[in-house]
């Protein structure tokens, strides 16, 4: 509506709604469908007749009804401040999923629970360990039916170790190193160190048998319950506020302030980690947890079970949209296709004739174009190139343009995985003609330009300037709106464009030119996190032998370092996937799924025949057979994902030769 654009302290009461049937229809949509405004004035009332009651919540992240909020336009009027306000305190919030999706993703296994519990509880072999133990815990019920119900591990635990350490607090009673506390009807076995601190939690107790005073002063009732807390919570694993102060007969009130304290401090983690909390918070020890994490862990990772390189490879094959009845469809399918396969160099006259056109149905140049020209998508060769590496050599190397130089793929939104190996100055210069220096120096000043501007700029002629950008795009330096700018350098046939003298008119004028590298800056981490999760994508299953022919890529444990923290964060899964090969391997929890189903599939004969530029090009590496570099006009071919031999395969990639 007119008046919303103006400053928000402009627009003076309700805004006025036009009476017209399409505003009528639009408002309809938008509170009756999209949204739901008599429920939401439902819950209103509800507040305030008092049979809903609002709590206030003070969370470490913020709450699902604020994301919109916060993620908010500036013409939504939601916050005041200028946007550079805004994005300078943005909120990165986590990824937040319902209930029931969260019971399944990132759950903790419950024999990993169970059996980090056992291992926590007190091992006791004799008084003395009775001993440390009556130390740590402040209070232990010396009744067995004391404590949370049967059904309870707690209270299952105590049951069967009342009985069975009753003769070793024999002995320490015996000694008056320990005595039987009685608070009403309840009793307690209480270490002499601890009376003073016991009668600070409980100060009607009185003790069956008199101890010795050791002379120490009592600590505050705050810090004899943290000790509690810290003791019990380091020998139960998870468990709930209710039942500490159920076993303990305290203040439930009492239990829940002093676990707040120490989750404030690091000591304890909250959460929902059990079943049976029924909706209840629990806490758990840090260190604890952590077992408990790596157990899972480990559970996950024995849960599926490996595949031999060739299912992985026919797999691949439908993961990639190469496989028959895979393939992608229009321009949302091609930007799909360039989503995975963004990161991947191969020769710039193979992305069309060899890659695309196997992973998109009825593949039309004009849905790459459109892509490029609206800026979701971006090329260029991301690898340096040797000759301006080299800084002295006995024979100067020069930049020579070629149709096969290797360019790849970049999706602007999730671009951070482009890392730039070097600035665009003057060492990116070396190895370069004059003619392109010119080029070069021109864009650099004026920035992004169209052909004929960078002609009348530089002062040379068409043909010079068509071979110094081809150069600069082999090199690395260069980039272009379009991709049939790209188009026209390749073929030698367009070079010539339209027309004579004044009024030829160069084919690839649909774009402009400009460099690659613009000198922005991206957070080594980041970069190497969006960096696994394109390899990820491409993949589905990444380990190192996998990734043979990326030319992008950093070192392998720095990558390993990220995958890590991906499965230690649940996003990921960790295990052994493919048979084979040595080291870690990481997945996304959907190619395990589908890895699993393929094991169900018989083989079904299927030849397949990819470019030797392709990223599936595997053989070799993955499986047994010749190994083939990445270049342009070379075929390898397989058969159930198995390689197949030169005498086999000459048919089949004459066929897949052929335009």
């Amino acid at each position: 509506f007119p008046e919303a654009q103006a400053c928000q302290e402009n627009v003076s009461g309700p805004i006025a709604i036009p009476d017209h049937p399409l505003v009528r229809e639009v408002m309809k949509d938008v509170l009756s469908e999209a949204m739901d405004l008599e429920g939401f004035e439902r819950v209103l009332g509800d507040i305030a007749e008092g049979r809903i009651r609002c709590v206030a919540v003070d969370s470490p992240v913020p709450s699902p009804f604020s994301h919109e909020i916060l993620n908010a336009n500036p013409y939504a009027y939601l916050d005041d401040a200028p946007l550079e306000e805004r994005r300078a305190r943005a909120v990165e919030m986590r990824r937040t999923l319902p209930q029931a999706v969260l019971s399944e993703v990132g759950r903790l296994d419950p024999a990993a629970i169970a059996e980090v519990r056992e291992e926590a509880w007190p091992d006791v072999r004799d008084a003395e360990e009775l001993h440390d133990v009556l130390l740590t815990l402040v209070a232990l019920p010396a009744s067995a039916n004391a404590g949370p119900p049967e059904n309870h591990h707690l209270g299952q635990k105590l049951r069967a170790s009342i009985p069975a350490w009753a003769e070793f607090y024999e002995q320490l009673a015996a000694r008056r190193r320990a005595a039987l506390a009685h608070v009403g009807p309840l009793k307690y076995w209480v270490s002499t160190e601890r009376a003073k601190d016991f009668v600070q939690i409980f100060p009607a107790a009185c003790f069956e048998s008199s101890l010795p005073d050791l002379g120490s002063k009592a600590a505050s009732r705050e810090d004899v319950l943290l000790a509690l807390a810290a003791g019990w919570v380091a020998h139960c694993g998870p468990l709930t506020a209710s039942a500490l102060g159920e076993t303990l007969q305290a203040p439930v009130a009492d239990m829940e302030r002093t676990l707040l304290r120490m989750e404030a401090s690091g000591a304890v983690l909250r959460g929902r980690f059990t079943d049976s909390a029924a909706g209840e918070t629990e806490w758990c020890d840090r260190r604890l947890l952590a077992r408990i994490h790596r157990l899972t862990l480990g559970t996950l990772r024995k849960q599926i079970e490996p595949v031999t390189p060739a299912e992985f490879m026919r797999w691949l094959f439908g993961w990639q949209h190469v496989g028959p009845g895979t393939q992608l469809l229009g321009e949302r399918g091609t930007l799909e296709a360039l989503r995975q396969l963004q990161g991947y160099e191969a020769p710039a006259n193979t992305w069309e004739r060899h890659i695309l056109v196997r992973r998109i149905g009825g593949y039309d140049p004009r849905m790459l174009d459109q892509l490029c020209l609206t800026g979701v998508v971006g090329w260029g060769r991301l690898s340096p190139h040797p000759a301006t590496l080299d800084s002295a050599m006995s024979g100067k190397r020069r930049v020579v343009p070629t149709s096969v130089a290797p360019i790849t793929f970049f999706v602007r939104e999730d671009a951070d995985w482009v890392i730039a190996h070097r600035e665009a100055g003057e060492e990116a210069t070396r190895g370069l003609s004059p003619d392109a220096r010119a080029v070069m120096e021109f864009l650099r000043c004026q920035g992004a330009s169209f052909f004929t501007d960078i002609v009348r700029g530089t002062g040379k002629l068409k043909a010079e300037v068509e071979t110094a950008l081809w150069e600069l795009v082999a090199a690395g330096l260069l980039t272009a709106d379009g991709f049939d700018n790209l188009r026209a350098l390749i073929d030698p046939k367009r070079r010539a464009g339209q027309g004579r003298g004044r009024s030829a008119r160069p084919r690839h004028s649909a774009g402009r030119w400009s460099l690659l590298y613009a000198g922005e800056t991206v957070d080594r981490a980041r970069a190497l996190e969006a960096m696994c999760w394109m390899l990820l994508r491409r993949y589905g299953v990444v380990f190192r032998d996998v990734l043979a022919r990326e030319t992008l890529l950093p070192a392998w444990r720095e990558l390993l370092i990220t995958l890590r923290r991906l499965e230690d964060r649940g996003e990921v899964r960790g295990g052994r996937f493919v048979s084979g090969f040595l080291g870690e391997q990481f997945a996304l929890p959907v190619a395990v799924e589908s890895i699993r189903a393929l094991r169900n599939l018989r083989p079904s004969g299927e030849t397949i025949a990819v470019s030797a530029a392709d990223p599936l090009n595997l053989a070799g590496i993955l499986v047994p057979g010749e190994r083939r570099p990445s270049t342009s006009g070379r075929f390898v071919a397989f058969r159930d994902g198995v390689a197949l031999p030169p005498e086999e395969r000459a048919g089949i990639i004459a066929m897949a030769a052929a335009p």
